[in-house]
């Protein structure tokens, strides 16, 4: 019963919270136009901030070209009416392939082909969004924040109107794309004398763009959802000075997969971050995520995923499996790609989608390309939400004993070492009272254990996922190239929050959005404003507290909903040592 209270509760938390809404008189608004070598765009003027939705940067990627590199867009599209929302892309909402019956129900239920098409979703999909302060002109050179989404690699978009109330049970944990409207951020820009652009990018998420197997790797056509993130970045280089950015002053920052996102393009192409001879972008911010270390494509695992989706879509004795996948009707592909299991289910750290190396985008696990410094080391901050595993381990209502929990990692994610080693590493946690104690919802001490277990796999399923993937991945960056900054936070703004503390998710709300207007969300947006500035989270006003370097003293901006203060970077040391020792066998 507990699952299906939370999916009621999230089924409406996006309306009680505050979520914005598109009223009568925002409708009504004036245009803007910026004119392009490749077209007149026609965009929206509201609440002082002009918007260019929906603006094609690819052909579409579907019959010939689905399960292929985007295809950069090189006709002119004449005058191109961006005042609408951009569209989705296909969202893996749910796994129709689950073992508990509420993800099963709604698994189906969102993956509807009626679902798809209100919410906008189609393969033609890839699309840029670009939002700018009233009256910026070109040649303002402000410089640009370029938005990647998460969603588990399964879901997200930049749809402004994605409000069906089945999807925003998954708004909080995904930073829907209803979600992603700038209008907040760019207003709090202007506000403290700091205007910027911001951009968002539409990608291909799920088997659409992250599709693994041998197959896939032979065939060139890996890590998809990356290069259309990339040739996002390209097309910013070659038309955001049209709009008033500076092509040499951009950010990119994510959350969720979409930090990840950040992070791995740093690695793409052994760290080459450059198109015509520039690099890219300057600097990175990631909300909850880092690079994952990986197998290949070709890997066991990954390799498991694509037979799945094979199987189920009746390709597996063809001649050529993968052609067939292209070949299918979108109803049947799309059916087939949501077969395997998905971000919230029972196998909620079993990602079958994820970037993986692929021999040429992606040449080398991630840990392995920051270690031999295949990398673009730019200026970064990086940081989690408190509790990031609260809301993934709801799934496993059943795994109340050490020998199950062991069991499901051993499964589902540790991969290369043995049962006794996942035994070692849970021990870091404790036993018994003191497991509850020492769990998530962190500082809570017997409250909100839910069913036995609950506190213990949510601390462990946030640490592996998030919080000390966080602390490997800036030691190791910190080693490869010292002379490159980094800042680091923890966000423990909902501490409070029955079941799921400050969730992975929860800073959506409030950083991109402020709907609490807040200290928490006024001090986490000037210091990101600040670094798209001067790629550094301080200024001289001392308005808020001076945030240091992280490899000065290993030291986090912690943030509460009142104040912040430093945070030694050296809580549940047991668990990172484990981690640590045996890195070389945590590959996913």
């Amino acid at each position: 019963m507990l699952l299906y209270r939370l999916a009621y509760c999230l089924l409406w938390v996006g309306p009680c919270l505050g979520l914005p809404t598109i009223s009568e008189q925002q409708k009504e608004s004036e245009t803007a136009t910026v004119v392009l070598p490749s077209a007149t765009i026609l965009g929206n003027v509201k609440n002082d901030v002009e918007s260019f939705g929906g603006i094609p940067y690819a052909e579409p990627p579907e019959g010939p070209l689905r399960l292929r590199p985007p295809k950069r867009l090189e006709r002119h599209l004449g005058t191109f009416d961006g005042t609408g929302a951009a569209g989705a892309c296909p969202q893996m909402i749910l796994s129709t392939d689950n073992v508990d019956f509420l993800s099963e129900v709604l698994g189906s239920v969102a993956n509807l082909p009626f679902i798809q098409n209100v919410t906008g979703q189609k393969e033609d999909c890839l699309s840029i969004t670009v939002a700018r302060p009233a009256g910026t002109k070109a040649g303002a050179k402000l410089p640009v924040l370029f938005w990647i989404y998460g969603g588990a690699f399964q879901v997200g978009s930049n749809f402004d109107l994605l409000r069906s109330s089945v999807l925003l049970i998954f708004s909080l944990q995904l930073g829907w794309s209803s979600m992603y409207d700038g209008t907040s951020l760019i207003k709090y820009g202007v506000e403290i004398g700091k205007p910027f652009i911001f951009v968002t990018v539409n990608y291909r998420v799920a088997g659409y763009g992250f599709m693994p197997g041998k197959e896939v790797m032979e065939d060139g056509v890996g890590n998809l959802g990356l290069l259309d993130q990339r040739m996002g970045l390209e097309w910013v280089a070659d038309n955001i000075k049209a709009f008033g950015g500076d092509p040499e002053k951009v950010t990119i920052w994510g959350e969720s997969a979409g930090a990840i996102s950040v992070a791995t393009h740093m690695l793409l192409f052994d760290g080459d971050n450059t198109y015509k001879g520039k690099s890219l972008f300057r600097g990175g911010i990631m909300n909850s995520g880092t690079a994952i270390p990986t197998d290949p494509l070709d890997c066991p695992r990954a390799q498991a995923v694509y037979d799945q989706v094979v199987h189920t879509a009746g390709c597996a004795d063809t001649d050529d499996s993968l052609n067939c996948l292209r070949e299918l009707d979108f109803t049947s592909f799309h059916h087939a790609v949501t077969s395997v299991p998905g971000a919230l289910s029972y196998r909620a750290v079993g990602l079958s989608y994820l970037p993986r190396p692929d021999g040429v985008v992606l040449t080398d696990s991630p840990d392995r390309l920051i270690k031999d410094r295949k990398y673009a080391a730019v200026p970064m901050i990086i940081g989690d939400q408190e509790d990031e595993g609260t809301m993934f381990a709801l799934f496993q209502p059943n795994l109340t004993t050490t020998d199950s929990l062991a069991k499901y990692l051993s499964d589902y994610y540790f991969g290369h070492i043995t049962i006794e080693q996942v035994f070692d590493f849970i021990g870091t946690y404790g036993k018994g009272v003191q497991a509850v104690v020492n769990g998530s919802p962190f500082g809570t001490g017997l409250l909100n254990e839910v069913f036995p277990g609950f506190k213990r796999r949510a601390a462990i399923l946030g640490d592996i996922l998030f919080t000390l993937g966080r602390r490997l991945y800036l030691h190791s960056t910190s080693s490869s190239n010292p002379d490159v900054p980094s800042w680091s936070y923890l966000s423990s703004f909902d501490q409070g929050t029955p079941i799921l503390g400050t969730f992975h998710g929860s800073d959506i709300l409030q950083v991109f959005f402020g709907v609490y207007d807040n200290y928490a969300a006024k001090s986490i947006r000037a210091y990101f404003i600040n670094f798209l500035y001067d790629l550094d989270p301080n200024d001289d006003d001392d308005i808020y507290p001076e945030w240091p370097q992280w490899a000065s003293g290993k030291q986090l901006a912690h943030f509460f909903a009142d104040k912040s203060k430093l945070l030694d970077d050296n809580f549940r040391s047991d668990s990172y040592e484990w981690l640590a020792e045996n890195a070389e066998s945590l590959r996913y």
